[in-house]
């Protein structure tokens, strides 16, 4: 294990503060089959509309999958949108108190027409956006303020989400970074598409992706490397640590005093960017206000930005998909066989899924089509099989010397090859007790043609409230039957 998922293992809530710019994503999907006959456009024949939070209302939203408690400070309109937004972010669990409702702006809500031709895959065909991009009234931006101070006594992180509407103007940025900083609270920055990070001063770190980079270092040559226009950067605003996101070449970790640190990022089969900048201010928050290190927390955004573009609009991925994103991109653990510890992660992430586990456990030396059936029919009574595979000594305890024929590598690399498998995990234990009870299977399944109380984990299984099951083997087939055979040839 690494000292990253170890850390991840010890998350626990954590408090953070979320301002900028808070808006409403609203999908509006149909099928786009027919042009229009006054024009040569497109017809969406609308069948539903979905509404997400959007921006610093997306940020919240991830924080709150990653275990935050969130509490935002911004404003909204006095609108129907503005209303939805509050909804959706109190259905978070999110802390909404802080929104001032300002009835001269209208709640930004960014509106997708997203349509669906010939059975293919759902395509956006347009983007409405109702916004305001005016200076807030002083005495919205001085309540702001006063309820961003009165807030720092119970944070541990503040996210500044800038998307250029109004609400993060020098002044209130100023007062966010004077508060923070007199109470030793971090600021992260998601930084708005401007020529100028002056603004941002102060801050502790910035998250440009690489289109907001160049477009803050316009002074510099256009041929430019990410190093030099990060470094430029941290000059600029002073922070500690300047995070730059390079779409699918992963991520730049500039800190001061420190060696420039590429983080790459896995191929994906699936790259809606949308919400991906959210993600990683939040995944970020996240690791600072668990005391991870820059490294560290940056390969947490990384591993969550990744899952986030893999899904089509914002969506908060939740911290035990995270964790076995982790487990696959940073520690780099391949195939089905983990140790304690990962199969733990994994499991993790199944359950949050809704995936009913199955666990059964043996020797599995010579494999042969006895063994193939039973595996695929544990595999039909849930939707992971997760099987124990005794070890080497364990095996010579039971069957005898000569046995396992197949060393222990060996019989895991067969198992793995077969499609029911899902996770493979080995035990040194005479029983299965330590196991079962590390794993907590929603059923538990063994093989053989007696009553599930003959079995020795009986006891154990039906005091945890798991399911059993006994799958008989085809008659006939064993290992012991294979071995006698093949010596009798």
């Amino acid at each position: 294990m690494t000292d990253l998922l170890h850390a991840l293992a010890r998350f626990g809530t954590f408090n953070v503060l979320v301002v900028g710019d808070f808006m409403l994503d609203e999908q509006v999907y149909g099928n786009a089959e027919r042009l229009s006959p006054d024009a040569p456009v497109p017809v969406l024949q609308v069948e539903r509309t979905e509404q997400t939070p959007g921006g610093a209302s997306n940020v919240a939203t991830c924080l709150a999958g990653l275990g935050g408690a969130v509490r935002c400070i911004g404003v909204r309109g006095d609108d129907s949108a503005g209303r939805a937004l509050v909804a959706e972010l109190e259905a978070n669990g999110i802390d909404v108190e802080g929104l001032i409702v300002d009835a001269s702006r209208p709640t930004t809500c960014k509106r997708s027409l997203v349509g669906l031709a010939q059975h293919r895959h759902p395509q956006k065909m347009f983007r409405l956006d109702h916004e305001s991009s005016a200076p807030l009234a002083p005495v919205v931006r001085d309540e702001l303020l006063r309820r961003i101070r009165d807030a720092m006594g119970s944070v541990d992180v503040i996210c500044l989400e800038d998307y250029g509407k109004g609400v993060c103007d020098e002044s209130l940025i100023a007062g966010v970074v004077e508060a923070a900083t007199a109470a030793g609270v971090d600021v992260l920055v998601d930084p708005a598409g401007i020529a100028d990070f002056g603004r941002y001063r102060g801050c502790t770190a910035i998250t440009p992706n690489r289109t907001e980079a160049e477009r803050a270092t316009m002074s510099l040559p256009t041929d430019a490397c990410p190093e030099t226009r990060g470094r430029h950067l941290q000059d600029v605003t002073g922070a500690h640590a300047v995070v730059m996101t390079l779409d699918r070449h992963g991520a730049l970790l500039l800190e001061a005093g420190s060696e420039p640190c590429p983080v790459p990022t896995v191929p994906r089969d699936i790259y809606d960017v949308t919400g991906a900048g959210d993600m990683v201010l939040a995944a970020l928050a996240a690791g600072r206000a668990h005391n991870l290190s820059w490294l560290h927390a940056v390969q947490l955004a990384n591993a969550a930005a990744g899952l986030e573009v893999e899904v089509f609009g914002a969506q908060a991925v939740p911290l035990a998909k995270v964790r076995q994103e982790v487990l696959r991109t940073v520690h780099r653990v391949a195939g089905k066989a983990r140790d304690r510890e990962e199969l733990l992660v994994e499991l993790e992430a199944a359950r949050a899924a809704g995936h009913r586990i199955v666990l059964t456990n043996g020797c599995f030396d010579v494999i042969h089509a006895g063994h193939v059936a039973y595996l695929r029919d544990a595999r039909a009574q849930g939707d992971l099989l997760v099987v124990g595979v005794n070890s080497d000594a364990q095996v010579t305890a039971m069957k005898g010397e000569g046995r396992p024929v197949y060393p222990l590598a060996e019989r895991l690399e067969i198992l793995a090859e077969l499609q029911c498998v899902g996770l493979l995990t080995v035990f040194e234990e005479p029983t299965a007790h330590t196991l079962i009870e590390a794993v907590a299977p929603d059923v538990y399944v063994k093989g053989g043609d007696y009553e599930p109380t003959a079995i020795a984990e009986h006891d154990l299984v039906k005091s945890l409230g798991i399911e059993i099951k006994v799958l008989s083997h085809r008659p006939g087939l064993s290992s012991t039957n294979t071995i006698d055979r093949l010596g009798e040839s």
